[in-house]
């Protein structure tokens, strides 16, 4: 990387900073009176730090959807972004502005995940034990920020004090990691088999449970999969009266029920909607008969399916895209060569639980797993011609080897692998997550007066969507991370803390 330390000159002198002039200078002023810092807590973590940084002749993929531009320079002050423009006009710097030529690196918008966890899979339990998930309250923050994820919600809580708790030391600069916008409790549970889940008695409980959490501090809500439609009507009732969103990993409730029930955003997509397994009841879950069914028998392409990506659009219900956590379902995928990332952050346990029921899947070799994958791909790319909003999130749960972070990455390749363009597919996973949390003002592309929350990357992943694993620098509100020392701190610890 060449770079500059201070670019005191101009190269030639002209009007090219365009912000309106109130605001351009109060963000000039305000960086250059006083060298931002990050906490005593960052420093270790932080490589790019600057009162005034110009990140020039890079390509630019900004997170609208557009394709990339080339040879652009961002200007970043006060934590913003003050300006974007091409690097081919040679206009002033900054005064005491540091210039890093990124001369081959691709920025884009930091990745707003919209199905993260601070929890993941324990390792292997006995025959008898229990199932459990384990909070991973060092490693999950720093992974997703690693991995270039700079805004993340929380799809669901194991431990919500503990989530509440880290969200505020992050905010404060005490520990590295995102900004999370922290969901409550699961309302609902997995019919009786998850003993960290609280199982409803009736919509008031419900009910209930959404107003302690919200008064808590949680932000969002999601429904589980063993919740009855008078629960699922109770809790986003009172969601909604606090003016926050619901979401949902629904099963004994289909999606069309839910939409016309008022919910927001719907998890993983078709591969959990119940609703056209034939032996469908009211009120019951059908999980395996309806995978089973889908697989064999449900086209996406079909009237039914059809009708429910419109009913979903028409009432404004979001999707989620985690195709990650499907994929590792199917036998030999991902390629085990693409997972050294996740051995090395991994405990050993954590590893050998992944590896031994990674082997048990391609010894079985069904082919189920493969047809779900296929479709709900298919299903993505016609809610989105449908005009439907689809978010995107890596959800690091199953039996492991989805890493926080890193999984987002692979989401991203996946929806690619869909059929979506490498512009496309970070849009899906940047602009429109923000527009569902409601800050897209101030996240999700990258434009003048916006956070400057960026992913520097070596490769081009427009033309190689693999390059958006080869994450150089995370910038969040200014301030570059060093992913290696993010994630080399926590090495060996994902799945025990």
């Amino acid at each position: 990387m060449r770079r500059t330390t201070r670019a005191t000159l101009p190269h030639r002198k002209t009007d090219t900073l365009r912000l309106p002039r109130g605001v351009l200078w109060c963000a000039l002023l305000s960086a250059g009176t006083t060298l931002a810092q990050a906490p005593d807590p960052l420093k270790p973590y932080v490589k790019e730090q600057a009162a005034i940084l110009v990140l020039n002749h890079v390509r630019l993929i900004d997170g609208t959807g557009t394709p990339p531009r080339e040879d652009q320079r961002i200007d970043i002050g006060s934590g913003r972004i003050i300006h974007v423009q091409s690097a081919r006009g040679r206009n002033a710097y900054p005064a005491n502005a540091k210039v890093l030529d990124l001369t081959g690196r691709t920025v884009i918008p930091g990745l707003v995940g919209m199905h993260e966890h601070l929890f993941y899979t324990a390792p292997s339990r006995g025959a008898d034990g229990l199932r459990y998930w384990g909070e991973m309250i060092d490693s999950a923050p720093r992974l997703y920020l690693a991995g270039g994820v700079t805004t993340a919600r929380t799809a669901g809580s194991m431990e919500p004090y503990a989530d509440l708790a880290i969200k505020k030391r992050i905010d404060a600069g005490a520990v590295p990691g995102p900004k999370f916008d922290i969901t409550g409790p699961y309302i609902g549970d997995f019919m009786g088999l998850a003993p960290q889940m609280h199982p409803l008695t009736d919509p008031e409980d419900a009910a209930r449970m959404v107003d302690y959490w919200a008064d808590q501090g949680v932000t969002s809500f999601k429904a589980y999969m063993a919740i009855k439609p008078d629960e699922l009507k109770a809790a986003i009732g009172h969601a909604h009266a606090r003016g926050l969103k619901l979401t949902g990993h629904l099963c004994a409730v289909g999606f069309r029920e839910a939409a016309a029930l008022g919910i927001d955003n719907l998890e993983h997509g078709i591969v959990v909607d119940t609703e056209f397994y034939p032996g469908k009841r009211p009120g019951a879950c059908p999980a395996q008969e309806a995978a089973q069914d889908l697989a064999e028998r449900v086209e996406i392409d079909s009237t039914p399916v059809q009708q429910m990506i419109h009913d979903l659009v028409s009432h404004h219900v979001a999707v989620t895209s985690t195709l990650a956590v499907f994929e590792i379902s199917v036998p030999n995928r991902p390629p085990l060569e693409r997972q050294t990332r996740a051995e090395a952050a991994l405990s050993p346990q954590a590893w050998a639980t992944y590896l031994r029921t990674r082997g048990e899947i391609a010894e079985r070799n069904a082919p189920r797993a493969a047809a779900l994958l296929r479709k709900e791909m298919q299903f993505e790319r016609a809610f989105v011609q449908a005009g439907g909003l689809l978010m995107s999130g890596c959800d690091p749960t199953s039996f492991g080897g989805v890493v926080p972070g890193y999984a987002d990455q692979r989401n991203l390749e996946l929806l690619v692998e869909a059929g979506f363009t490498a512009a496309e597919a970070i849009h899906i996973a940047t602009q429109n997550g923000a527009r569902f949390l409601d800050k897209d003002a101030l996240l999700g592309t990258v434009s003048p007066g916006k956070a400057a929350d960026l992913v520097v990357i070596a490769g081009n992943p427009a033309a190689r969507i693999e390059d958006v694993e080869n994450v150089e620098t995370v910038f969040k509100d200014g301030l570059g991370y060093d992913p290696q020392k993010l994630a080399a701190s926590v090495r060996g610890l994902a799945g025990l803390r």
